[in-house]
């Protein structure tokens, strides 16, 4: 019993010290205790390793897995498959809508007639001269059709007659006027001599198009070298064009804003002898605002001269260009090529139609589009538009044959941008050179960029260089969509939607010149679609292309692999597989775009002038256009920016260029003024005598 009763009062003493210890350990808040964690050492992990392995009876239920063993397994399943910043293109897009399209009806212009040059009662050097053709295509060389808009437009203006021409882009209205042009001044009475001055006056809205129609006028006149061609434009030194108009000009060719300035400034100028004046793409000279030069120019010219033939030319006709027909024209003759539109009739019989609709060919809305022209439209969603538009252009330039493509955007901000990230990824670098990539990979890529911020002398060197080159992307604005003949232009790429169809018609007017073939793509995002509804409406048809497919593309370009273990390369176009290369893409974008401070502002700045473009868009197309159905994370993806940029603000005009001063405080301003005072009285103790003192208080009170 004694030896119990000790046992008992032990147990209890140790229960006794153990709860004790417990209330010392435990914290005053009245939290448990905190548990010591034993500090392993590799030892004892190797320890534990070695007595696991030699257990080979125990359950797997009873020892899990040791934490070495599924590190292990987790590296070697990183080191199968890289890590990559992934962009998640494919996710939270919107629905991309069917496109209901009704099939009309297109109106077709008959490009050539059967008739030939030598119909057409001209002088022999312009007919038999295939130096003059040259401008046009090869086809015009080999053949002696003149084509519809000539034959119609050419007699009329021989009889000295005023006319309102209206012909789809491409269809040879340059000729139409520069022919009887020619044909009139060769054969004048008196010879003309250079110190006459301009006896005709040629009005183009860009420079590009006044160097072109400089180049086919002095092609035509080269079998009259007494006739002296010239071109006034800006960005070029007034001093040389004042120096040439001293020495005389006979046909003159300018942008209105450029001979507004002249008329003002320069007194050698005159028009006493004009005869013709000729508006060349007249629509597009009055939506770039030039109508008040052009009232400047004609008051210049009545002033002087009353009587000339006066000619307007134009794809489309708008308001302004009636209003614009209202001041300028004198009774004129309406030449519209579209089969459904009346033909002008035979000179003998013109005289009994002279009241020829020419409100009816003013309200016509129904665009001619040349019939070798292929017309598509693709619906992208916003995060998708940029590697949308790399594979595209892989496909057709790359991995097809060569073809010549122009794509136009809407702000020369995102020309620049554009421009230097495509050239940067897609054309650029160290990547094609390495081993195991395909040799199609290698092939280089030429981009070139035309917009109007930039120094006239490099806008004419790019314009040159693309004119002469067989392939290479010209990103461009609205700039280049007017009057530019660029032979061997195989696709057009409208990035942006245009502004209204006629905008549209004009862009793709610069392929399938003169009948050759030619394709054109629209670009809309999935709100946008309705827009093909509106070109349905204007007899315009374009055919649905898929974006899936333009995207199947990049399987054929390495570069863009997840390179895995033991994957073997893949022929097929699994969808999975396309879409991890996008992404692999749209990843080379981003991180270029986030390789410094520099580019990411320059991506932003590209964004804002896209988002201020947006806002232009007209009233009546606001219901498919508006800046609140756009979600600016998804659009910033389309410049390569990871996340929806902050703080926007509105990009600096042209006018708000220079930097200006802050404004200072009212504090600094009587300081100085103080100071001034001050330095005042000390010059004035200096060098006053003692004994006009008196008048010091008069003047300083």
């Amino acid at each position: 019993v004694n030896s119990q009763s000790l046992l008992t009062l032990v147990c209890l003493f140790t229960l006794k010290q153990s709860g004790a210890l417990k209330r010392k350990l435990q914290s005053p808040h009245g939290n448990p205790p905190v548990k010591r964690k034993r500090k392993l050492s590799i030892n004892t992990f190797r320890k534990g390793a070695t007595e696991a392995d030699r257990r080979e009876g125990g359950s797997s239920s009873q020892k899990p897995v040791p934490k070495k063993q599924l590190t292990d397994k987790q590296n070697e399943s990183q080191k199968t498959k890289p890590f990559i910043k992934t962009s998640s293109l494919f996710k939270n897009n919107p629905d991309i809508p069917e496109i209901h399209r009704k099939e009309v009806q297109q109106v077709q212009e008959n490009v050539f007639t059967t008739d030939s040059f030598s119909q057409l009662d001209l002088h022999p050097h312009l007919v038999n001269s295939h130096c003059v053709l040259k401008s046009w295509h090869s086809i015009l060389c080999c053949i002696c059709l003149s084509p519809s808009v000539q034959k119609q437009t050419i007699p009329v203006l021989l009889q000295g007659r005023d006319a309102l021409v209206r012909s789809q882009t491409g269809s040879g209205k340059t000729l139409a006027y520069g022919i009887p042009l020619v044909q009139s001044l060769q054969g004048m009475e008196s010879k003309i001599q250079r110190s006459d001055g301009p006896y005709a006056l040629v009005l183009v809205p860009t420079r590009e198009l006044a160097l072109q129609s400089f180049d086919t006028i002095q092609k035509l006149l080269k079998p009259f070298n007494w006739i002296v061609p010239g071109v006034l434009m800006g960005g070029e030194k007034r001093k040389s064009e004042k120096a040439r108009l001293r020495k005389g000009i006979n046909i003159l060719i300018s942008t209105p804003g450029r001979l507004v300035d002249h008329i003002k400034s320069t007194e050698c100028i005159h028009f006493r002898r004009t005869q013709w004046l000729i508006l060349d793409e007249a629509d597009r000279i009055l939506d770039l605002g030039f109508e008040k030069d052009v009232a400047v120019i004609l008051n210049a010219l009545n002033a002087e001269r009353e009587t000339r033939q006066n000619v307007l030319l134009s794809a489309t006709l708008t308001e302004g260009v009636t209003r614009l027909a209202d001041i300028s024209l004198n009774d004129p003759v309406s030449i519209s090529i579209a089969d459904e539109i009346q033909k002008v009739p035979e000179p003998a019989s013109q005289t009994d139609r002279e009241a020829s609709s020419l409100s009816k060919c003013m309200e016509q809305e129904n665009f001619a589009v040349p019939e070798t022209l292929q017309q598509y439209v693709m619906v992208v969603p916003s995060k998708l538009r940029l590697v949308t538009l790399a594979a595209f252009i892989l496909q057709k330039c790359k991995f097809e044959k060569r073809h010549k493509m122009i794509i136009f955007f809407s702000s020369c901000e995102q020309v620049e941008f554009y421009h230097e990230l495509l050239v940067k990824v897609l054309s650029g670098g160290s990547e094609s050179e390495q081993p195991g990539h395909s040799p199609l990979s290698s092939v280089s890529l030429r981009f070139l960029r035309l917009h109007g911020d930039m120094e006239q002398e490099e806008r004419t060197e790019v314009f040159q260089e693309f004119l002469k080159s067989k392939t290479g992307i010209l990103l461009c604005t609205d700039v280049a969509a007017r009057g530019l003949d660029l032979p061997q232009v195989t696709w057009i790429v409208q990035y942006n939607a245009p502004a209204s169809p006629a905008e549209y018609i004009h862009r793709i007017g610069r392929t399938a010149r003169i009948g050759c073939r030619g394709s054109s793509l629209l670009v809309l995002a999935p709100s946008e679609a309705e827009y093909v509804s509106l070109l349905a409406s204007h007899k315009i048809n374009v055919s649905e292309l898929k974006m899936e497919k333009v995207l199947a593309s990049l399987m054929k370009d390495d570069r863009f692999r997840l390179h895995r273990a033991g994957s073997k390369k893949s022929c097929g176009k699994n969808p999975q597989e396309v879409r991890e290369r996008a992404t692999v893409l749209q990843t080379k974008f981003e991180n270029h775009v986030h390789s410094s401070e520099g580019t990411v502002q320059w991506a932003k700045k590209a964004l804002q002038s896209f988002l201020c473009a947006y806002t232009t868009y007209p009233r009546d197309l606001k219901h498919i256009f508006h800046i609140k159905s756009l979600h600016l994370g998804h659009v910033a993806k389309s410049f390569g920016l990871r996340d929806a940029p902050q703080n926007l603000t509105a990009p600096p005009t042209a006018g708000s260029k220079r930097k200006t001063k802050p404004r200072p405080n009212r504090s600094d301003l009587l300081k100085k003024t103080q100071g001034k005072r001050r330095l005042a009285e000390i010059l004035r103790s200096e060098y006053s005598s003692g004994m006009d003192t008196a008048g010091a208080k008069v003047k300083k009170k």
